[in-house]
Protein backbone atom coordinates (compact mmCIF):
# COMPACT_ATOMS: atom_id res chain seq x y z
CA UNK A 1 0.00 0.00 0.00
CA UNK A 2 2.76 2.16 0.58
CA UNK A 3 4.66 1.59 -2.44
CA UNK A 4 1.69 2.52 -4.52
CA UNK A 5 1.41 5.47 -2.61
CA UNK A 6 4.81 6.35 -3.35
CA UNK A 7 4.27 5.68 -7.42
CA UNK A 8 0.80 7.83 -6.86
CA UNK A 9 2.82 10.75 -5.16
CA UNK A 10 5.49 10.69 -7.73
CA UNK A 11 3.26 10.28 -10.79
CA UNK A 12 1.79 13.53 -9.50
CA UNK A 13 4.92 15.33 -8.93
CA UNK A 14 6.01 14.70 -12.60
CA UNK A 15 2.70 15.41 -13.81
CA UNK A 16 2.99 18.87 -12.34
CA UNK A 17 6.50 19.37 -13.53
CA UNK A 18 5.37 18.96 -17.05
CA UNK A 19 2.71 21.03 -16.22
CA UNK A 20 4.67 23.99 -15.21
CA UNK A 21 7.76 22.99 -18.00
CA UNK A 22 5.09 23.77 -20.52
CA UNK A 23 3.30 26.60 -19.29
CA UNK A 24 3.69 30.07 -21.07
CA UNK A 25 5.33 31.40 -17.13
CA UNK A 26 8.33 28.70 -17.60
CA UNK A 27 9.27 29.86 -21.00
CA UNK A 28 8.54 33.18 -20.09
CA UNK A 29 11.26 33.28 -17.12
CA UNK A 30 13.82 31.08 -19.78
CA UNK A 31 13.50 35.00 -21.82
CA UNK A 32 13.86 36.47 -18.77
CA UNK A 33 17.16 34.48 -18.12
CA UNK A 34 18.54 34.68 -21.27
CA UNK A 35 17.57 38.39 -21.25
CA UNK A 36 19.23 39.14 -18.12
CA UNK A 37 22.39 36.87 -18.60
CA UNK A 38 23.37 39.03 -22.53
CA UNK A 39 22.31 42.33 -20.81
CA UNK A 40 24.83 41.41 -18.29
CA UNK A 41 27.81 39.62 -20.91
CA UNK A 42 27.32 43.15 -22.56
CA UNK A 43 27.56 45.79 -19.99
CA UNK A 44 30.77 44.05 -18.74
CA UNK A 45 32.37 43.12 -22.21
CA UNK A 46 31.84 46.86 -22.87
CA UNK A 47 33.64 48.15 -19.21
CA UNK A 48 36.39 45.80 -20.40
CA UNK A 49 36.84 47.15 -23.65
CA UNK A 50 36.15 50.83 -22.77
CA UNK A 51 37.66 51.61 -19.33
CA UNK A 52 41.37 51.53 -19.51
CA UNK A 53 42.76 49.98 -15.91
CA UNK A 54 40.65 46.61 -16.88
CA UNK A 55 41.53 46.49 -20.65
CA UNK A 56 45.16 46.68 -20.08
CA UNK A 57 47.40 44.95 -17.97
CA UNK A 58 49.39 47.55 -15.67
CA UNK A 59 52.84 48.21 -15.73
CA UNK A 60 54.87 48.26 -12.21
CA UNK A 61 54.91 52.08 -10.78
CA UNK A 62 52.87 54.17 -8.37
CA UNK A 63 49.74 52.42 -6.49
CA UNK A 64 50.69 48.90 -8.94
CA UNK A 65 49.01 46.91 -6.02
CA UNK A 66 45.50 48.74 -6.35
CA UNK A 67 45.96 48.98 -10.08
CA UNK A 68 46.18 45.57 -10.13
CA UNK A 69 43.91 44.50 -8.03
CA UNK A 70 41.22 46.34 -10.10
CA UNK A 71 42.42 44.56 -13.45
CA UNK A 72 42.01 41.30 -11.65
CA UNK A 73 38.36 42.43 -11.13
CA UNK A 74 37.58 41.95 -14.87
CA UNK A 75 36.40 38.32 -14.48
CA UNK A 76 34.18 39.05 -11.67
CA UNK A 77 32.15 41.68 -13.75
CA UNK A 78 30.01 39.41 -15.70
CA UNK A 79 28.93 36.66 -12.33
CA UNK A 80 28.62 40.25 -10.49
CA UNK A 81 26.16 41.37 -13.24
CA UNK A 82 24.70 38.69 -13.66
CA UNK A 83 23.29 38.20 -9.77
CA UNK A 84 22.31 42.21 -9.98
CA UNK A 85 20.38 41.47 -13.28
CA UNK A 86 18.67 38.03 -12.11
CA UNK A 87 17.56 39.86 -9.10
CA UNK A 88 15.92 42.10 -10.68
CA UNK A 89 14.01 39.76 -13.18
CA UNK A 90 13.56 37.88 -9.95
CA UNK A 91 11.23 41.22 -8.54
CA UNK A 92 9.99 41.39 -11.67
CA UNK A 93 8.47 37.80 -12.80
CA UNK A 94 7.15 37.69 -8.71
CA UNK A 95 4.90 40.45 -9.65
CA UNK A 96 3.89 39.73 -13.23
CA UNK A 97 3.76 36.28 -13.47
CA UNK A 98 3.31 35.40 -9.78
CA UNK A 99 6.16 32.87 -9.90
CA UNK A 100 10.04 32.84 -10.05
CA UNK A 101 11.09 29.76 -8.48
CA UNK A 102 13.67 28.78 -11.94
CA UNK A 103 14.70 32.44 -11.84
CA UNK A 104 16.25 31.80 -8.45
CA UNK A 105 17.72 28.75 -8.83
CA UNK A 106 19.49 30.70 -11.88
CA UNK A 107 20.68 33.09 -9.57
CA UNK A 108 21.49 30.87 -7.22
CA UNK A 109 24.02 29.19 -9.66
CA UNK A 110 24.98 32.98 -10.39
CA UNK A 111 25.95 33.39 -6.81
CA UNK A 112 28.05 30.15 -6.93
CA UNK A 113 29.51 31.03 -10.03
CA UNK A 114 30.36 34.86 -8.28
CA UNK A 115 31.82 33.43 -5.01
CA UNK A 116 34.24 30.88 -6.84
CA UNK A 117 35.56 33.51 -8.97
CA UNK A 118 36.23 35.49 -6.35
CA UNK A 119 38.13 33.06 -4.55
CA UNK A 120 40.10 31.74 -7.23
CA UNK A 121 41.48 35.71 -7.69
CA UNK A 122 41.71 36.86 -4.36
CA UNK A 123 41.69 34.53 -1.63
CA UNK A 124 44.99 32.66 -1.51
CA UNK A 125 44.99 31.12 2.45
CA UNK A 126 43.73 27.45 1.76
CA UNK A 127 42.03 27.82 4.80
CA UNK A 128 39.77 31.36 4.10
CA UNK A 129 39.02 29.31 0.98
CA UNK A 130 37.11 26.59 3.22
CA UNK A 131 35.65 28.31 5.13
CA UNK A 132 33.90 30.71 1.82
CA UNK A 133 33.69 27.60 0.20
CA UNK A 134 31.19 25.42 2.95
CA UNK A 135 30.09 28.53 4.98
CA UNK A 136 29.85 31.40 2.87
CA UNK A 137 27.87 29.99 -0.26
CA UNK A 138 25.45 27.93 1.63
CA UNK A 139 24.79 31.47 3.50
CA UNK A 140 24.30 33.42 0.04
CA UNK A 141 22.24 30.67 -1.78
CA UNK A 142 19.79 30.93 1.62
CA UNK A 143 19.51 34.08 1.32
CA UNK A 144 18.66 34.01 -2.58
CA UNK A 145 16.10 31.76 -2.01
CA UNK A 146 14.70 33.43 0.72
CA UNK A 147 14.97 30.61 3.15
CA UNK A 148 17.91 32.22 5.79
CA UNK A 149 15.56 33.84 8.17
CA UNK A 150 14.31 30.52 8.91
CA UNK A 151 17.47 28.49 8.92
CA UNK A 152 18.04 31.33 11.73
CA UNK A 153 15.03 31.08 13.92
CA UNK A 154 15.88 27.12 13.66
CA UNK A 155 19.76 27.77 14.82
CA UNK A 156 18.21 30.43 17.31
CA UNK A 157 16.65 27.79 19.23
CA UNK A 158 19.81 25.30 19.62
CA UNK A 159 20.96 27.01 22.47
CA UNK A 160 23.70 26.11 25.54
CA UNK A 161 23.66 27.98 29.08
CA UNK A 162 26.96 28.65 30.55
CA UNK A 163 26.41 30.09 33.76
CA UNK A 164 25.03 33.60 33.44
CA UNK A 165 24.93 33.74 29.55
CA UNK A 166 23.28 31.84 26.96
CA UNK A 167 24.66 30.90 23.82
CA UNK A 168 22.74 29.81 20.55
CA UNK A 169 24.01 27.85 17.49
CA UNK A 170 23.32 30.62 15.90
CA UNK A 171 25.64 33.19 17.98
CA UNK A 172 28.73 30.67 17.13
CA UNK A 173 27.71 30.83 13.29
CA UNK A 174 27.08 34.83 13.41
CA UNK A 175 30.51 35.37 15.47
CA UNK A 176 32.89 32.69 12.95
CA UNK A 177 31.51 33.61 10.11
CA UNK A 178 31.50 37.78 10.38
CA UNK A 179 34.66 37.74 12.59
CA UNK A 180 36.63 35.89 10.02
CA UNK A 181 35.34 38.64 7.70
CA UNK A 182 36.13 41.09 9.44
CA UNK A 183 39.60 40.46 9.93
CA UNK A 184 40.05 39.36 6.57
CA UNK A 185 38.84 42.59 5.29
CA UNK A 186 40.87 44.24 8.13
CA UNK A 187 43.97 42.64 6.23
CA UNK A 188 43.19 43.78 3.43
CA UNK A 189 42.49 47.77 4.27
CA UNK A 190 45.74 47.69 6.61
CA UNK A 191 47.84 46.51 3.62
CA UNK A 192 46.21 48.97 1.04
CA UNK A 193 45.65 51.81 3.18
CA UNK A 194 49.38 51.88 4.64
CA UNK A 195 50.66 51.47 0.69
CA UNK A 196 48.31 54.43 -0.25
CA UNK A 197 49.96 56.50 2.35
CA UNK A 198 53.57 55.38 2.20
CA UNK A 199 53.20 56.60 -1.70
CA UNK A 200 52.57 60.04 -1.12
CA UNK A 201 55.78 61.27 -2.01
CA UNK A 202 54.90 64.97 -0.97
CA UNK A 203 55.06 64.04 2.59
CA UNK A 204 58.20 63.07 4.79
CA UNK A 205 59.06 59.55 5.16
CA UNK A 206 58.80 59.79 9.03
CA UNK A 207 55.03 61.69 8.24
CA UNK A 208 54.12 58.87 6.19
CA UNK A 209 54.85 55.95 8.57
CA UNK A 210 53.29 58.13 11.46
CA UNK A 211 49.69 57.95 9.62
CA UNK A 212 50.64 54.38 8.49
CA UNK A 213 50.95 52.88 11.92
CA UNK A 214 48.53 55.40 13.52
CA UNK A 215 45.78 54.04 10.19
CA UNK A 216 47.03 50.56 11.45
CA UNK A 217 45.75 51.08 15.25
CA UNK A 218 42.69 52.55 13.71
CA UNK A 219 41.91 49.58 11.37
CA UNK A 220 42.02 47.11 14.38
CA UNK A 221 40.07 48.73 16.72
CA UNK A 222 37.08 49.37 14.52
CA UNK A 223 37.43 46.15 14.00
CA UNK A 224 37.55 44.94 17.41
CA UNK A 225 34.28 47.39 18.12
CA UNK A 226 32.41 45.23 15.37
CA UNK A 227 33.41 42.12 16.69
CA UNK A 228 31.76 43.02 19.86
CA UNK A 229 29.02 44.17 18.76
CA UNK A 230 28.45 41.04 16.73
CA UNK A 231 28.72 39.05 19.52
CA UNK A 232 25.96 41.35 21.41
CA UNK A 233 28.12 42.84 24.29
CA UNK A 234 27.42 46.10 25.60
CA UNK A 235 30.49 48.27 25.35
CA UNK A 236 29.15 50.56 28.05
CA UNK A 237 29.17 47.37 30.51
CA UNK A 238 32.56 46.97 28.83
CA UNK A 239 33.71 50.12 29.92
CA UNK A 240 33.70 49.52 33.10
CA UNK A 241 35.23 46.06 33.07
CA UNK A 242 38.39 47.27 30.87
CA UNK A 243 39.00 50.18 33.54
CA UNK A 244 39.01 47.13 36.36
CA UNK A 245 41.08 45.01 33.86
CA UNK A 246 43.12 47.88 32.46
CA UNK A 247 44.99 48.37 35.50
CA UNK A 248 46.06 44.73 35.91
CA UNK A 249 46.76 44.68 32.32
CA UNK A 250 48.73 47.68 32.78
CA UNK A 251 51.28 46.32 34.98
CA UNK A 252 51.49 42.73 33.35
CA UNK A 253 51.70 44.46 29.51
CA UNK A 254 54.29 47.55 30.76
CA UNK A 255 57.11 46.39 28.38
CA UNK A 256 54.86 46.47 25.61
CA UNK A 257 52.83 49.49 26.11
CA UNK A 258 56.47 51.11 26.57
CA UNK A 259 57.83 49.93 23.22
CA UNK A 260 54.01 50.62 21.43
CA UNK A 261 54.71 54.57 23.25
CA UNK A 262 58.39 54.91 21.93
CA UNK A 263 57.61 53.53 18.64
CA UNK A 264 55.25 56.89 18.70
CA UNK A 265 57.83 59.22 19.51
CA UNK A 266 60.32 57.79 17.46
CA UNK A 267 58.36 58.38 14.83
CA UNK A 268 57.23 61.34 15.81
CA UNK A 269 60.87 63.11 16.94
CA UNK A 270 61.81 61.70 13.14
CA UNK A 271 65.41 60.45 15.15
CA UNK A 272 65.74 57.39 13.17
CA UNK A 273 63.99 56.42 9.78
CA UNK A 274 63.86 53.96 7.26
CA UNK A 275 66.93 53.45 5.27
CA UNK A 276 69.33 54.67 8.35
CA UNK A 277 72.06 53.25 8.58
CA UNK A 278 72.39 52.39 12.68
CA UNK A 279 74.96 51.23 15.53
CA UNK A 280 73.92 50.11 18.21
CA UNK A 281 75.41 50.20 21.77
CA UNK A 282 76.38 46.78 21.61
CA UNK A 283 77.94 47.45 17.97
CA UNK A 284 75.50 45.54 16.11
CA UNK A 285 74.80 47.43 12.81
CA UNK A 286 72.21 47.18 10.49
CA UNK A 287 70.08 49.75 7.97
CA UNK A 288 66.06 50.19 9.36
CA UNK A 289 63.52 49.03 6.66
CA UNK A 290 60.95 48.81 8.54
CA UNK A 291 59.39 50.85 12.32
CA UNK A 292 56.55 48.53 13.47
CA UNK A 293 54.17 49.42 16.69
CA UNK A 294 56.49 46.98 18.70
CA UNK A 295 59.77 46.79 17.55
CA UNK A 296 62.38 47.80 14.58
CA UNK A 297 63.83 45.91 11.93
CA UNK A 298 67.54 46.52 11.02
CA UNK A 299 68.76 44.36 8.25
CA UNK A 300 72.46 43.92 8.37
CA UNK A 301 74.67 43.68 5.14
CA UNK A 302 74.91 39.26 5.71
CA UNK A 303 71.42 39.28 4.88
CA UNK A 304 69.82 38.67 9.03
CA UNK A 305 66.94 40.91 10.16
CA UNK A 306 67.68 42.04 14.06
CA UNK A 307 64.34 43.20 15.88
CA UNK A 308 65.30 45.62 18.39
CA UNK A 309 62.67 47.09 20.84
CA UNK A 310 61.37 50.38 20.07
CA UNK A 311 62.18 51.59 23.83
CA UNK A 312 65.94 50.62 23.03
CA UNK A 313 66.40 53.36 20.83
CA UNK A 314 64.64 55.89 23.79
CA UNK A 315 66.67 54.26 26.83
CA UNK A 316 70.21 53.69 25.04
CA UNK A 317 72.49 55.48 23.06
CA UNK A 318 73.13 54.32 19.57
CA UNK A 319 75.10 56.38 16.08
CA UNK A 320 72.64 56.90 13.42
CA UNK A 321 75.51 56.89 10.47
CA UNK A 322 72.75 58.37 7.59
CA UNK A 323 69.96 60.47 9.12
CA UNK A 324 71.84 63.96 8.37
CA UNK A 325 74.28 63.00 5.91
CA UNK A 326 75.01 60.53 3.42
CA UNK A 327 78.91 61.05 3.53
CA UNK A 328 80.86 59.74 5.78
CA UNK A 329 84.82 60.05 6.41
CA UNK A 330 86.81 57.03 6.37
CA UNK A 331 90.59 56.16 7.08
CA UNK A 332 93.19 53.27 5.79
CA UNK A 333 96.31 52.42 7.55
CA UNK A 334 99.28 51.07 6.66
CA UNK A 335 103.24 51.02 7.28
CA UNK A 336 106.16 51.87 4.05
CA UNK A 337 109.55 51.37 4.57
CA UNK A 338 111.71 54.22 5.89
CA UNK A 339 113.73 54.28 3.03
CA UNK A 340 110.67 54.97 0.83
CA UNK A 341 110.63 59.02 -0.57
CA UNK A 342 107.30 59.73 1.46
CA UNK A 343 106.61 63.21 -0.78
CA UNK A 344 106.37 61.06 -3.98
CA UNK A 345 104.59 58.19 -2.01
CA UNK A 346 102.03 61.04 -0.56
CA UNK A 347 101.28 62.15 -4.71
CA UNK A 348 100.93 58.67 -5.87
CA UNK A 349 98.51 57.90 -2.55
CA UNK A 350 96.42 61.22 -3.49
CA UNK A 351 95.90 60.44 -7.13
CA UNK A 352 94.97 56.39 -6.43
CA UNK A 353 92.39 57.60 -4.18
CA UNK A 354 90.95 59.93 -5.70
CA UNK A 355 90.43 58.07 -8.73
CA UNK A 356 88.01 55.97 -7.15
CA UNK A 357 84.12 56.80 -8.95
CA UNK A 358 82.76 56.55 -5.22
CA UNK A 359 85.15 58.67 -3.39
CA UNK A 360 84.40 62.55 -3.16
CA UNK A 361 87.38 64.33 -4.83
CA UNK A 362 88.37 66.96 -7.15
CA UNK A 363 89.32 71.23 -7.05
CA UNK A 364 85.66 72.20 -6.60
CA UNK A 365 85.27 70.20 -3.13
CA UNK A 366 86.46 72.00 0.41
CA UNK A 367 90.38 70.98 1.25
CA UNK A 368 88.86 69.77 4.09
CA UNK A 369 86.77 66.85 2.48
CA UNK A 370 89.54 65.63 -0.33
CA UNK A 371 91.56 62.40 -0.32
CA UNK A 372 94.63 63.30 2.06
CA UNK A 373 97.60 60.67 3.22
CA UNK A 374 100.05 62.00 6.01
CA UNK A 375 102.43 60.56 8.66
CA UNK A 376 100.54 59.17 11.38
CA UNK A 377 103.65 57.87 13.39
CA UNK A 378 106.95 55.89 13.20
CA UNK A 379 106.94 52.32 14.04
CA UNK A 380 109.46 49.96 14.80
CA UNK A 381 109.61 48.36 11.35
CA UNK A 382 108.40 51.47 9.08
CA UNK A 383 106.57 54.50 8.56
CA UNK A 384 102.63 54.42 9.58
CA UNK A 385 100.58 56.55 6.97
CA UNK A 386 97.22 57.61 7.13
CA UNK A 387 94.93 58.39 4.39
CA UNK A 388 91.92 59.26 4.67
CA UNK A 389 88.97 59.80 2.64
CA UNK A 390 84.96 60.52 2.45
CA UNK A 391 82.16 58.88 0.28
CA UNK A 392 78.28 58.51 0.08
CA UNK A 393 77.00 55.84 2.14
CA UNK A 394 78.31 53.50 3.73
CA UNK A 395 81.84 51.65 3.14
CA UNK A 396 79.86 47.89 3.84
CA UNK A 397 77.59 45.72 1.59
CA UNK A 398 77.30 47.02 -1.77
CA UNK A 399 80.13 49.90 -1.55
CA UNK A 400 83.59 48.01 -0.63
CA UNK A 401 85.06 51.07 -1.43
CA UNK A 402 88.14 50.41 1.54
CA UNK A 403 88.65 47.03 -0.08
CA UNK A 404 89.16 48.38 -3.18
CA UNK A 405 91.35 51.53 -2.18
CA UNK A 406 93.66 48.73 -0.49
CA UNK A 407 94.03 46.47 -3.18
CA UNK A 408 94.84 50.03 -5.70
CA UNK A 409 97.26 51.16 -2.51
CA UNK A 410 98.96 47.32 -3.25
CA UNK A 411 99.44 47.37 -7.10
CA UNK A 412 100.99 51.18 -7.13
CA UNK A 413 103.36 50.45 -4.34
CA UNK A 414 104.16 47.57 -6.66
CA UNK A 415 104.80 49.14 -9.55
CA UNK A 416 106.58 52.18 -7.57
CA UNK A 417 108.97 49.52 -5.99
CA UNK A 418 107.60 50.82 -2.54
CA UNK A 419 108.18 48.25 0.08
CA UNK A 420 105.54 47.44 2.73
CA UNK A 421 107.46 45.85 5.69
CA UNK A 422 107.30 43.40 8.04
CA UNK A 423 108.22 43.24 12.01
CA UNK A 424 112.38 43.10 12.21
CA UNK A 425 114.73 42.44 14.65
CA UNK A 426 118.92 42.80 14.58
CA UNK A 427 120.87 40.28 16.67
CA UNK A 428 124.01 41.44 17.90
CA UNK A 429 126.29 38.97 19.52
CA UNK A 430 128.76 40.33 22.04
CA UNK A 431 130.71 37.19 22.72
CA UNK A 432 131.40 34.97 19.67
CA UNK A 433 133.42 32.43 22.23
Amino acid sequence: MAIEELESYINQLGVRFIEWATSPQFYAQCGMIILSITISFLIANALKNYIPILKNEPTEGRLYLIRKTIHDTDDLLFPLFSVFTLAITVELSTLVLHQSGLLRIVQGLAVIVLLYTFISHFIKKQIVKTVIKWIGIPIAILQVFGWLDDVSSFLDTIDMQVGNIEVSLFDLARVLVFGSLLFWLGRISNSVGQQLIRNQEDLELGTREVFAKLFEVGIFVVIFILLLQVMGINLTALAVFGGAVGVGLGFGLQAIASNFISGIIILLDRSITVGDYIELEDGRTGIIRQLKMRSTTLETFDGKDIMVPNEQFITTNFINWTHKNKKQRYTIEFQVAYKTDLHKLFEILREVVASHPQVISGDHIPIEERPDAEIAGFGDSGVDILIEFWMEGIDDGPNRVGADLLLMIWDALKEHDMEIPFPQREVKILNPQ
